[in-house]
């Protein structure tokens, strides 16, 4: 069994200060690969961090909707980010997903994640049970004093838009080290415009995000897939070819909820093993066909992993239950 050794000594590891967050550029919301019966795929997941931080990425999201912190238990999640921060948390910062729609969970998720030594939290509004704009504040009060945070401002999925007067309101928490905002460009350029750190959560508008209306960067899905190029897009200033090469990688990765369309690309690259946990499935035969022609237009070389991409077969996928 792969392994790698979580050491007590990263628990007492000193803190990133919450300038070493807002200057990040390039942070990537990273996929949770599994094994055939459903567990944590660690081998695996080691070497989707170290293609991260080869690839120029300096941060990674734990946990995210993308790495589907919503399909594990807080155990599994508390340990992938101390796993994540023992084996790689000098070289890149470790962000972990530990907000919920309990403020009770995050408040608990919270001190366990920076008890493991993760750099930073990400927040999300809570969802499903809304709350009013005076309980937006209350709940973000209660989790910011535990260490450095970022909001999550995404309506499509919590159902609830995070309002500016409540971002506004908080802004001066020393903690505060800004928004993952999904809203878009006049949204981000409200808060850049009043000096607070924005990252884009659209894949698709981050290049002129970061170029036009003063984001600090991008939390991407993409640069699962194209790190070099992501981060190009967020360091070499702009670059209108590269972005409108991309558009079509985006289109594609959110044809379907995300992160369905990343794993089936990864899967396909043959970086992970084609293991959902349900309720997610692969994307459509048509869909799967089509990523490999994206493939060869952007370059093979331009992705993660040295296989030849391949079409899977709807046999070849595993869908998980119970695990």
């Amino acid at each position: 069994m792969y392994f790698c050794t979580i050491s007590l000594a990263n628990y007492n590891k000193s803190r990133t200060s919450v300038d070493g967050i807002k200057s990040l550029r390039l942070i990537t919301a990273v996929k949770t690969p599994y094994l055939p019966d459903g567990r944590f795929d660690l081998e695996a997941y080691d070497s989707l961090i170290n293609t991260q931080i080869n690839g120029g990425a300096e941060g990674v999201i734990v946990g995210g909707t993308t790495g589907e912190g919503h399909l594990m238990s807080w155990d599994e999640h508390i340990m992938l980010i101390g796993h994540t921060v023992n084996c790689f948390g000098t070289n890149i910062k470790v962000i972990g997903n530990t907000g919920s729609n309990s403020t009770r969970e995050a408040i608990h998720a919270s001190e366990q994640g920076f008890a493991v030594g993760m750099h930073a939290a990400l927040h999300v509004n809570p969802y499903y049970g809304k709350t009013s704009t005076a309980g937006l504040i209350s709940h973000f009060d209660e989790v910011l004093p535990m260490g450095p945070t970022i909001i999550y401002n995404v309506p499509a999925r919590t159902g609830q838009d995070i309002p500016p007067a409540v971002i506004e309101a908080l802004s001066g928490y020393p903690n505060m080290a800004g928004v993952k905002e999904c809203v878009g460009h006049e949204r981000v350029k409200c808060y850049t415009d009043k000096g607070i750190a924005i990252w884009s959560g659209n894949d698709d508008e981050c290049h002129d995000s970061r170029w036009k209306y003063g984001a600090t960067g991008v939390i991407s899905v993409t640069s699962n897939l194209v790190p070099g190029l992501m981060c190009s897009l967020m360091f070499e200033g702009e670059n209108t070819t590269l972005n409108e090469k991309l558009q079509p990688l985006m289109k594609w990765l959110f044809s379907e909820p995300n992160p369905i369309g990343l794993n089936t690309a990864l899967a396909q690259l043959g970086v992970v093993r084609p293991v959902f946990r349900r309720p997610y499935a692969p994307l459509s035969l048509e869909k799967r066909t089509e990523f490999v022609r994206i493939v060869e237009a952007i370059g093979r070389e331009n992705f993660v992993g040295q296989k030849e991409v391949q079409v899977l077969d709807d046999d070849d996928f595993v869908l998980i239950s119970r695990y």
